[in-house]
């Protein structure tokens, strides 16, 4: 990943051969100091990121050992992201955020009764159940814990059945006993 100069500056190389291998079923950790490209790789691997406009991008990306393009609307349908700050509307519940995104991105032909079943069963794997109608909260308003909120987050990826699943700094912000339940949570998740 390459941006480049403005003005006759040089070119700035943010990522340059980095390589891994992430085996099925596990729980890889991408770790670094602040700036190092971690969320500008994960961003790359999910096609979040693109060659466009002065920013270059290079990459050899496979899936099950076959290259894939995942910038490519098929492959990103497999892939899972969930950013480092959560994204959730502060009025909605666990419930109602994570139904949202099954409505939205889940066939059309599912009814409500099916989407009410695998919402149910999304929460119940989150630990969610206790929670499940509780306002997300914000600045303004009193809502779910940093751990609560996290795993809502997770639920609203996860309710796709993604083959992949890249966390952004899923444990920033939260105290050690969330964040040691949001890892269990990750490899259970991963396992199944």
């Amino acid at each position: 990943m390459t941006v480049s100069g403005k003005k006759g500056k040089d070119n700035k190389q943010i990522l340059s051969k980095v390589w891994g291998e992430v085996p099925k079923t596990d729980v890889t950790a991408i770790m670094g100091p602040s700036g190092s490209g971690k969320t500008s790789l994960l961003n790359i691997l999910a096609g979040r990121t693109r060659t466009k406009g002065n920013l270059t991008v290079e990459a050899d990306v496979r899936l099950d050992g076959f290259p894939v393009d995942p910038t490519d609307m098929e492959v990103r349908k497999q892939i899972a992201f969930v950013t480092q700050d959560d994204v959730l509307q502060a009025t909605s519940t666990p419930r109602e955020a994570i139904k949202f995104s099954a409505k939205l991105r889940l066939p059309r032909h599912m009814t409500e009764e099916q989407l009410d079943d695998l919402v149910s069963k999304m929460l119940t794997e989150l630990s969610l159940d206790e929670c499940a109608d509780t306002f997300v909260g914000g600045a303004l308003q009193k809502g779910l814990s940093g751990g609560e909120r996290k795993r809502t987050s997770v639920g609203v990826e996860l309710v796709t059945k993604p083959a992949l699943v890249f966390l952004d700094e899923p444990t920033s912000g939260l105290d050690s006993f969330s964040a040691e339940q949001l890892v269990q949570l990750l490899h259970k998740v991963a396992k199944a």
